[in-house]
């Protein structure tokens, strides 16, 4: 496994709607693989506002030539004046999907919400969107319900080979080499008079996925502000990319910094499994620098977040040890997943592009002989070998009732807990381990544990904790602290205090069954 890459980030409107899509398949980009860039930056306009919350519920293109940026340098990126922003994050199969509205006039675009990657990518094109090879994600209904047409909006353009962005989505060390590339002469790169667009780039993740498009810009319209120059990748065809990306991580693409978050934070409490689809309620998203205040940071476990040269702008913490159940005696975790090699290599990167938290052996192992030797219930392994986790269980259910099965205290596996640097402890919620695989039936049902093993572990990070853990969890990336904090919590009751829930009984009726 690897961690997902900045993708083209294509058109983010700050309602962001995060749904869990639940696959079973984790998903980890790598960094971008392109060629060169050029220097520059970039600059938005804000509004005063108390904060932002979001609700979250993954052909050819033509477009003007670049408008005049060849007197950008490099800058910070935008300090806003937003006190915080709160969109609804919608729950979907794989991820949670945050609507973006584009252009002039605006266009709606859903999109993964990727703390694991920059760049914000959109299906693109004016007549279709291709992805090849991806059969699997189509039979599960898995596939781009909107594209973005640059054609159609007035305010689009490309962006040029002298933009900052330009530079980072190439992932350049010499600011001329993207005008370079597009064929600008020594005497206009020495002027900055070449106005030529930015190559095209090519973006790869850890499953293998790709994709490749055109650095465009056009004004992102939110709920309390406008960022009129907005940079994000066009793409008219990926490979196993389905759904478009808004990178969440800490580079100069990502959403937050182009709203001007980057230097104070965001964070988000993802709904479980079972709200797959639900469209009477989402996960709140927050941005902002309110969500830091002192009455409400107390009650949060915080870790520091670790910094590596291999993938600066992700989210790596160390993890010390799990412990199973009452054990006195936690299970003790290798050097790799707290510190990093001379490479960059090591570390646990949170991700919530990916789905299932992943371990690399031996920990992984000895967590599931850990839990074999608690566990009394009955082994379902023709499960085991059929959908491919390593551990399910055969619970019974009476009546065949899921929900009541879920309130009894005597059906309960063994807490797993993580204990990361810091002394942070975080117990995972019970849904967050054993999970049912199907309907009950015949008064019984069969749960899985949802971790995998880590195959990939000595390249990119050692570990990764994925979004699944993360359910009934408030996550809060404190960006100025450089730390990372967690609140066991009912996020329902969260979406509620924000607005977000049409109906509270749904926490009781909402089911994936």
């Amino acid at each position: 496994m690897t961690t997902r890459v900045n993708v083209l980030f294509s058109f983010l409107f700050i309602t962001i709607f995060l749904n869990i899509f639940n696959i079973n398949q984790a998903r980890q980009h790598k960094n971008p693989s392109s060629s060169s860039s050029s220097s520059s930056s970039s600059s938005s306009s804000s509004s005063p506002s108390s904060f932002l919350v979001l609700a979250l519920t993954k052909s050819s293109v033509s477009l003007p030539t670049p408008k005049s940026e060849t007197q950008e340098r490099i800058k910070k990126p935008l300090e806003s004046s937003i006190g915080a922003v709160m969109e609804p994050l919608r729950e979907v199969r794989d991820g949670y999907l945050i609507t973006l509205n584009i252009g002039t006039p605006p266009q709606s675009v859903q999109v993964y919400m990727d703390t694991g990657s920059d760049l914000t990518w959109v299906p693109c094109g004016n007549l279709s969107f291709d992805c090849i090879d991806c059969y699997d994600f189509k039979n599960n209904n898995l596939k781009s319900s909107s594209t973005f047409s640059p054609l159609h909006s007035s305010s689009s353009f490309r962006a040029s080979c002298a933009s900052s962005y330009c530079v980072e989505i190439h992932s350049s060390d010499n600011a001329f080499d993207p005008c370079a590339i597009a064929g600008c002469s020594v005497g206009m790169l020495l002027k900055s008079t070449c106005l030529r667009p930015c190559p095209t780039f090519a973006y790869t993740y850890g499953e293998g996925g790709l994709v490749s498009g055109i650095l465009t810009r056009d004004i992102l319209k939110a709920q309390t502000r406008d960022v009129p120059r907005f940079s994000f990748g066009c793409v008219a065809s990926t490979y196993h990319e389905p759904i478009g990306i808004a990178g969440f991580g800490r580079g100069l693409l990502s959403l937050p910094s182009q709203l001007g978050f980057v230097q104070k934070g965001f964070s988000h409490c993802f709904l479980p499994f079972k709200f797959v689809n639900n469209p009477n309620i989402s996960s709140p998203l927050i941005l902002g620098d309110s969500l830091l205040s002192g009455n409400l940071t107390n009650s949060l476990q915080f870790t520091p977040m670790l910094n590596t040269p291999m993938y600066p702008n992700s989210y790596y913490i160390g993890l010390e040890s799990i412990t199973i159940g009452t054990n006195v005696t936690a299970t003790q975790v290798p050097l790799t997943l707290k510190q990093f090699d001379s490479q960059g290599n090591g570390g646990m990167l949170i991700d919530s592009g990916t789905t299932y938290t992943h371990l690399p052996d031996p920990l992984y192992s000895q967590i599931l002989t850990s839990l074999q030797s608690t566990i009394t219930y009955p082994r379902a392994t023709e499960t085991e070998s059929r959908i491919g986790f390593d551990l399910c269980y055969k619970v019974p259910c009476p009546n065949n009732n899921l929900t009541s099965l879920e309130n009894d205290a005597t059906m309960m596996f063994p807490s797993i807990t993580f204990h990361f640097l810091n002394n942070a402890a975080l117990i995972l919620p019970q849904g967050n381990s054993f999970y049912a695989m199907s309907a009950p039936s015949d008064g019984s049902v069969v749960k899985c544990l949802l971790f995998r093993n880590m195959e990939d572990g000595d390249y990119g990070p050692a570990g990764v904790f994925g979004s699944f853990q993360q359910q009934n969890v408030k996550v809060v990336y404190d960006l100025e602290k450089e730390r990372i904090g967690f609140q066991v919590m009912d996020c329902v009751t969260e979406a509620v205090s924000h607005g977000l829930s049409k109906v509270r009984e749904q926490q009781q009726k909402s089911s994936i069954f």
